[in-house]
């Protein structure tokens, strides 16, 4: 399937620099292109390349200058990063159409009182158990178990692999990807006199709702008591911890090997970075901010970014940085002075000495 930069130009509402003719059917990074091809600049690190390659048409943004001639169309949009990403979507969509599979696919087990939409596919070696109800449009590939009194929304695809456990609940337009695991224990033992532990029940659940997405091998564990909440359009990376009672916002962002700890709540709109640590019991502010590998223990403020283990505001971090980074050259200007004073303190000795 082939468009010209003029379709891409009118879907995208931007405008065109070239030839308005010129067609493409495949997409492409930058420094990649080849004819025929279609790409995007967005970071200036990238734009050298858009002075040599070989892509027919790319996007960029509507106040980009040019400093050097450039042999592909452009197509100018107010952001280049997300008009490649609706591109990006619509592309695999196309990809994929003539995947849309739907029906039950044997051998797998539907327990009698499951209850299941309209144009569902549930793949091999499928597990669902007793009262579940799956919502129309859901696609359930290979060896996903689903526990019992679980319901699952609409326009859902949960790939291979993925455990639900019982009452879980999921809303709609959720991607769930391999080896997820939904609902697991939380981590709740009561030390004992003898120095051993009891198991605490954990009797809660999950509650995902509408357009998350959850990544590979991420875990969720369910709620001591109530729901463990992940809402409204958050989006999990692959490799993350999510603990019982824990609350995350809508829209937020969490990188991959983040740990979050019981009953903390993350904000709306929050960003957190890879391998960030964060204690439980804590509330984090709306729009919250935390960089790579960060530790949290404490509240914060709303819209506050924060860097470090243990974590300080960004421009404190920043500067403490700086400090660190010239602590080696410090220590050589300290041991210098303190060989200056030896060697001064030796001289005042024999000169008190002499006038004795």
């Amino acid at each position: 399937m082939q468009f010209t930069a003029k379709q891409i130009s009118e879907f995208l509402d931007g405008t065109i620099e070239g030839d308005e003719t010129v067609k493409v059917g495949e997409l492409s990074k930058i420094e990649d292109g080849s004819n025929g091809s279609l790409c995007f600049l967005s970071n200036p690190k990238y734009e050298n390349y858009l002075y040599t390659t070989k892509a027919s048409v790319v996007i960029v943004s509507s106040d980009f200058v040019p400093t050097q001639p450039v042999s592909a169309t452009l197509v100018k949009v107010k952001d280049p990063y997300s008009a490649f990403s609706v591109l990006l979507e619509k592309y695999n969509e196309a990809l994929n159409h003539d995947y849309a599979p739907a029906g039950i696919v044997q051998p797998c087990f539907i327990h009698p009182t499951a209850k299941i939409g309209k144009n569902v596919f549930i793949g091999a070696f499928c597990s669902i158990e007793e009262n579940v109800e799956i919502g129309d449009n859901t696609r359930i590939y290979s060896q996903v178990y689903v526990g019992k009194d679980s319901k699952i929304g609409s326009d859902n695809i949960i790939f291979p692999g993925v455990k639900l456990y019982n009452r879980s609940i999921l809303g709609n337009k959720i991607t769930i990807h391999s080896n997820a695991v939904i609902g697991s224990d939380g981590f709740g033992f009561a030390p004992q006199a003898d120095g051993t532990y009891n198991k605490i029940a954990q009797i809660g659940n999950v509650v995902i709702e509408d357009d998350v997405e959850i990544g590979a091998n991420t875990t969720i564990d369910r709620a001591t008591m109530g729901s463990t909440f992940i809402r409204k359009g958050a989006k999990l990376d692959n490799l993350i911890q999510i603990a019982h009672n824990v609350d995350v916002g809508a829209h937020a962002v969490v990188a991959a090997q983040t740990g979050i700890s019981g009953s903390t709540k993350l904000g709306d709109n929050s960003v957190i970075g890879g391998q960030v640590g964060i204690a439980g019991h804590l509330n984090l502010g709306k729009g919250t901010q935390i960089g790579a590998q960060a530790g949290i223990n404490f509240n914060t403020e709303e819209n506050k970014q924060w860097h470090g283990s243990p974590a300080q505001p960004l421009k404190e971090w920043m500067r403490s940085t700086v400090i660190f980074k010239k602590l080696p050259e410090v220590d050589k200007r300290i041991r210098d002075l303190e060989a200056k004073i030896a060697e001064l303190t030796a001289i005042i000795e024999q000169i008190g000495t002499i006038q004795k």
